[in-house]
């Protein structure tokens, strides 16, 4: 499809938000070499892979129909979603219910579906290559590196799309040598008390050039109105087409035409797993709250902590 002929196209602005695209076709490349076969995505968090925690907050906010966007060597996602009979045969035949419950989850978890990114072109162009199954529908993103701690926020995120229209980010606030790494917003206070207006948006600027702290994190929901923006993003910051620069320009375009970007301030835990030193963190967390785990895992730690801190002194 023409961007001309897609710029043409009614958009259902007032439509319910009933899909989740999750991106997950990037290298991994801050994760090699253990992401050269394996995609970043399915690293465990203990013993579940990442984007399952994504799926379902995506599934309890409400929305059992999700897009993954994958690329090559991404094959272990799709199986991973998918039925595994002789795996289930084999744990019905020796009575392990516990594991063949889990084994079963994830493929009875929600109506997943896949398109392949040719390239890794960005965001943007990841969030471009679900325009055929969303269509002319608002739709939610999930980002495969964040974990969010509950589906509050996208609920919320949702909520606020559906009383006000446009498109709506998730922003947390950084410390400022911090801001390079992100999208940052500058924002307008509303009559609520987690919700703003924005009204410009800067991928990864640099701390003196920031226009606040507070910085977009891995939950979107947009209005379909972003699409033939898209299609005519010029390449941005890493020769790649940046999604902060498509929300940039809708935050300028008037609501009738699906314009208007809010924001919704995170306030419980975000977790980034496509961070060594904060994946190893999470792991650590999740494990020790686990029943399972924990009361043979926090004495070691703490053990173990206690000798790191004699040892350095």
């Amino acid at each position: 499809m023409s961007a001309d002929t897609d710029q043409t196209r009614p958009r259902n602005h007032s439509a319910p938000v009933t899909k989740a695209v999750v991106p997950a076709a990037g290298l991994g490349t801050r994760f090699l070499p253990a992401t050269k076969a394996t995609p970043k995505e399915m690293l465990p968090i203990v013993d579940k892979p990442a984007i399952q925690y994504v799926v379902e907050e995506a599934v309890a906010s409400g929305l059992r129909d999700v897009l993954m966007i994958t690329g090559r060597s991404k094959r272990s996602i799709e199986d991973h979603f998918d039925r595994a009979y002789e795996l289930e045969e084999a744990l019905a035949a020796k009575g392990e219910e516990g594991k063949l419950r889990s084994v079963r989850e994830s493929s009875e978890l929600a109506q997943v579906h896949y398109v392949r990114q040719g390239e890794p072109r960005g965001l943007g162009h990841a969030v471009l290559c679900a325009e055929a199954h969303v269509g002319d529908n608002p739709f939610a993103v999930l980002l495969g590196d964040d974990l969010i701690e509950s589906a509050d926020l996208l609920r919320r995120m949702i909520e606020v799309r559906e009383r006000h229209g446009g498109s709506v980010v998730a922003l947390m606030e950084v410390e400022p040598e911090q801001v390079s790494l992100y999208g940052c917003a500058a924002v307008e206070a509303t009559g609520e008390d987690d919700v703003v207006t924005v009204t410009d948006l800067v991928e990864k600027p640099s701390p003196e050039h920031a226009p606040s702290r507070w910085a977009i994190i891995g939950r979107y929901v947009c209005d379909p109105s972003v699409f033939p923006i898209l299609h005519t993003t010029p390449p941005g910051r890493g020769g790649e087409i940046q999604l902060t620069d498509a929300l940039k320009e809708l935050a300028g375009t008037s609501p009738e035409d699906g314009g208007g970007v809010r924001g919704v301030l995170l306030r419980g835990n975000r977790y980034d797993t496509g961070n060594k030193a904060e994946y190893i963190r999470t792991v650590v967390e999740f494990a020790c709250r686990r029943p399972d785990l924990a009361d043979e895992l926090l004495p070691w730690l703490k053990e173990f902590v206690d000798r790191q801190a004699q040892l350095r002194g």
